[in-house]
């Protein structure tokens, strides 16, 4: 009876298990799932590539990387997140593409929150596998202070922040023109009725055109040109450290020209001592490091 007991139970497991597996595969075959996967997977390896070329660029210097080796890990991560999910989803990749393509009538709306879904969700998965594999590197270059400003900054190799010349509204339009830009290339690259990219090269000439992006627009405000690419990494440093700093803009430290002291919210200017008069405990001013604004990094 024992034997009898047993067997009818690794029966009964079988098809428990045949089941569920069933259920699975119907499940990953609906247009949707698949979609978002497709979403998920690509943004996943695009964000792995770029990323990781920020990594080597701040962790190692010139020795490991340099801005053109982040437009080329850009650029080409792109082109290998097409072939993964290209046929599929189409590996927008970009949420303000999905946005675009829905709102010209190309895509229902109703797969705009799936697909940016998956993009957000593979460009943090992409930060968190970043953010494990730099870990010890991440901690010494930083001395175990994570920072978003300064000289052992390291919040710029998950998002894109503004340098020191630029302001917000500054940085908003030159992330709306290079966005622009790079939705009229597409257009013009897929454009079957125009003159479009040779069939099958498609991916190599997105890719290409990211990297000319970055090579002659990236400066100003790192050419994010991407929701998907940008908001989850940056959400992500925010949880593991790098605290809420990286949702504010770094600005200049003011002049002391005249040693101000704030206190209780009222500004006191300290009295000026003349170069005859000495003091046994003269006031010790110290200069104050300006901040240095983080370097533009990054894509599509």
């Amino acid at each position: 009876m024992g034997l009898g007991r047993c067997f009818r139970s690794n029966s009964n497991f079988k098809m428990v298990s045949w089941s569920v597996l069933m259920r699975i595969q119907a499940t990953l075959q609906k247009e949707m799932v698949r979609e978002f996967l497709a979403e998920f997977m690509s943004t996943y390896v695009m964000m792995v590539f770029g990323l990781g070329s920020i990594a080597h660029m701040v962790l190692g210097g010139k020795k490991f990387g340099s801005y053109l080796s982040v437009n080329l890990a850009f650029g080409f991560g792109v082109t290998i997140g097409m072939h993964v999910a290209g046929n599929i989803s189409g590996a927008h990749m970009n949420a303000a593409v999905t946005f675009t393509t829905c709102a010209l009538g190309r895509m229902p709306w109703r797969k705009f929150p799936v697909y940016v879904l998956g993009q957000f969700l593979g460009s943090f998965m992409a930060a968190v596998t970043i953010y494990s594999l730099f870990y010890t590197a991440i901690i010494h270059f930083s001395g175990n202070l994570l920072t978003v400003t300064g000289p052992t900054a390291t919040a710029g190799i998950f998002a894109t922040y503004l340098p020191e010349h630029m302001i917000l509204w500054r940085g908003f339009l030159d992330e709306m023109f290079i966005t622009g830009m790079l939705q009229l290339c597409l257009f013009a690259i897929t454009d079957k009725d125009n003159n479009p990219a040779l069939r099958g090269t498609e991916a190599l000439v997105v890719g290409l055109l990211i990297v000319i992006i970055g090579a002659s627009l990236g400066m100003n405000s790192g050419y994010a040109m991407n929701p998907s690419r940008d908001l989850p990494p940056r959400f992500f440093t925010f949880i593991a450290g790098w605290g809420k700093q990286v949702f504010s803009i770094p600005r200049k430290p003011q002049s002391l020209e005249n040693s101000m002291v704030c206190e209780d919210h009222r500004i006191t200017e300290l009295p000026k001592t003349s170069p005859s008069t000495t003091s046994p405990i003269a006031p010790s001013i110290q200069p104050v490091p300006s901040l240095s604004g983080s370097m533009p990094l990054e894509q599509f």
